[in-house]
């Protein structure tokens, strides 16, 4: 039991890093924008660069993972995610035009963000099951959450300093979450070869092949989630600023509260659903509508305050959506693949957080509401679809003791039944050799049954175990 608060505790940082790679940036955008001379779009490609580079390495890191050892890809990953920090601080620092070197930098943490919290999340169900799976899970989500809400805060007061003390920042905290993951963190030791590579590719086409119809939907609905979630906040980010002149600590306080309301409601929701698939499914579908609610209402919005109120409900509904994905994937694969199917859904996450910038970028170009219904359509969409195809079937569980128990008597009693019958039968075959014999017969199984300790009117589990007992002596 102190094992398993320690694995908690060493995990529940990671997720909070990895969120840190796009959400504490946010708030310096606008003044990186400025400071270098940088269009819109270029400015959006800073969270794009991180989050591309971390969805194509993401799959090469599950894999890895699989096949060799989780803690190991995690702490190699957190360093790489440091170095990149590094490198791109420096650069601001040193360089007169640093935005190339910049780049760089956020696709080595990219790089470094693969091997983070999608190796995380495998590692979680190689070490907890049941209930437990579902709660470490959810506190996963809620970690990931938690750096969302504090991110913007951290990212407005470190811009305070400089805007690019942002970077200089992330080699701190990656090496005291790495040191707190290395000591708190036990691997559990496996017993099995690594799978070759070729049958490795074909257990996770089986796995597609059996769940493919929920889980590509889950993917993309877990993509959709935060494609929209960072692009509003990029957009919400710009609008502050320049619309109302609100920056530093006071907008980084504003963009944390749908983040907070977000990351409560994953921790409540991992902490409900447990293994109950029904229940994780009604979650995805309403998470999705109060999203398209959100965002329809968000259009008819013409004040900043009453329009973070608004997308505070969509917020409530990504709560809601993905720790039920993240158990839903999880559970429906073996501990030998997880590595690679988690690492393959983060991925997707990580591209929607890709697009989401600039996406959002192109739509607002047209107008505010022609951004607002077009994500609200997406969201809408996907609402039925979940409706129609998320319908994951699992396991049956496991008998109880008890149940296995009443079981094995009931087959006991039903063989006793038919030796009895066995034995009728072959008296009435052998009729005409006179009650007698039978009589006879009669006294001798009684004879047989006393020297035995056996008692035909109970099971016959309970000779065996008698039997079994007086062997030991």
């Amino acid at each position: 039991m102190a094992q398993n608060a320690k694995n908690l505790i060493g995990l529940t940082g990671i997720p909070l890093v990895m969120v840190l790679g796009n959400s504490m940036l946010i708030p310096i955008l606008p003044t990186m924008k400025t400071k270098l001379d940088l269009t819109a779009f270029q400015t959006s490609f800073v969270i794009t660069a991180f989050s591309i580079a971390a969805g194509l390495v993401i799959p090469f890191a599950g894999y890895l993972s699989d096949r060799f050892n989780r803690k190991l890809v995690i702490s190699v990953a957190l360093s790489l995610y440091g170095l990149g920090g590094l490198l791109a601080g420096l650069a601001a620092l040193w360089w007169d035009d640093p935005y190339l070197l910049i780049m760089l930098g956020r696709i080595l943490q990219g790089i470094g963000a693969a091997g983070t919290a999608p190796i995380a999340m495998a590692l979680v169900g190689d070490l907890f099951t049941g209930s437990a799976e579902s709660r470490a899970l959810g506190l996963l989500e809620t970690s990931n959450g938690l750096g969302k809400v504090l991110s913007p805060i951290i990212g407005s007061l470190l811009g305070l300093i400089v805007w690019y003390a942002v970077f200089l920042a992330f080699p701190v905290i990656c090496g005291v979450v790495l040191l707190f993951f290395l000591f708190l963190v036990k691997e559990k030791k496996r017993n099995r070869e690594p799978m070759p590579v070729k049958q490795y590719l074909q257990s996770i086409s089986r796995v597609f092949r059996k769940h493919g119809k929920w889980l590509i939907p889950a993917f993309f609905i877990g993509s959709i989630c935060l494609f929209t979630l960072f692009g509003v906040l990029f957009y919400l980010s710009d609008l502050l600023e320049e619309r109302y002149r609100i920056d530093g600590v006071l907008k980084g306080g504003f963009l944390a509260i749908p983040l907070l309301a977000m990351s409560i409601t994953a921790y409540i929701t991992g902490a409900i659903i447990k293994k109950k698939l029904m229940l994780m499914r009604l979650f995805i579908i309403a998470g999705l509508l109060l999203l398209t609610a959100s965002y329809v209402l968000a259009s008819f919005s013409r004040n900043v305050y009453l329009l973070i109120a608004i997308l505070v409900i969509g917020s409530i509904g990504t709560g809601f959506i993905l720790p039920c994905l993240n158990s839903m994937i999880i559970g429906a694969v073996k501990k030998a693949e997880r590595g690679m199917i988690t690492s393959l859904y983060n991925g997707v996450r990580f591209l929607g957080v890709a697009v989401g910038p600039p996406v959002f970028t192109w739509l607002l170009s047209f107008s505010s509401n022609v951004m607002f219904y077009s994500i609200a359509g997406l969201t809408g969409l996907f609402a039925l679809i979940a409706v129609w195809l998320v319908r994951p079937q699992g396991n049956q569980p496991p008998q109880t003791a008890a149940a296995e128990k009443q079981k094995q008597q009931l087959a006991d009693n039903e063989a006793l039944q038919q030796m009895l019958e066995a034995s009728a039968e072959t008296a009435e075959e052998e009729g005409d050799s006179g009650q007698a014999d039978a009589d006879e017969e009669e006294r001798k199984r009684r004879e047989m049954n006393e020297i035995l300790g056996f008692d035909p009117q109970k099971p016959i589990s309970t000779f065996l175990r008698r039997g079994r007992a007086k062997a030991k002596e």
